[in-house]
């Protein structure tokens, strides 16, 4: 390998690694609450929030009713607690900027997201084979796809 080619991998003092996870966070009752703006805004939010975990958005994107991240994190941050953080944050963040708009839909409740999430490593998967996870969100039983 030349010096100019970058390697795949991250370091850290204790460990070589590449772990990439793609997620897939849904809005509260399926609802197509994600503005433009919204999503512009996400997109500056959840770099930030991944930043204090050591981790990095390799890339986002986002519809009206549901997101997408591509995250790469070290193996000594618990993947659990930095989704949980992005979820938490990312709802405070445009409840705070937002909250008209959201109130709208949402009410009062400060919700945003469901409850569950998606997550699978990333072994050549792509957010357009994603979107077939999350268009079979709606299906009572997708198992027959």
């Amino acid at each position: 390998m030349s010096n100019t080619q970058k390697s795949p991998y991250n370091k850290t003092r204790r460990a070589v690694y590449n772990l990439t996870v793609h997620i897939v966070f849904v809005t509260k009752y399926r609802r197509k609450v994600l503005s433009e703006i919204m999503l512009i805004r996400l997109a500056e939010v959840f770099p930030s929030i991944a930043k204090n975990w050591d981790s990095k958005v390799i890339e986002f994107k986002g519809e009206a009713d549901h997101v997408h991240l591509l995250l790469s994190y070290p193996p000594h941050k618990l993947l659990s607690n930095i989704i949980a953080n992005l979820k938490a944050t990312a709802s405070k963040t445009l409840w705070r900027e937002f909250e008209t708009e959201l109130a709208q839909t949402y009410y009062k409740k400060k919700v945003l997201w469901t409850g569950s999430y998606f997550v699978a490593s990333c072994g050549g998967v792509t957010i357009e084979q994603l979107k077939v996870y999350v268009q079979n969100q709606d299906c009572p039983d997708s198992s027959h796809h």
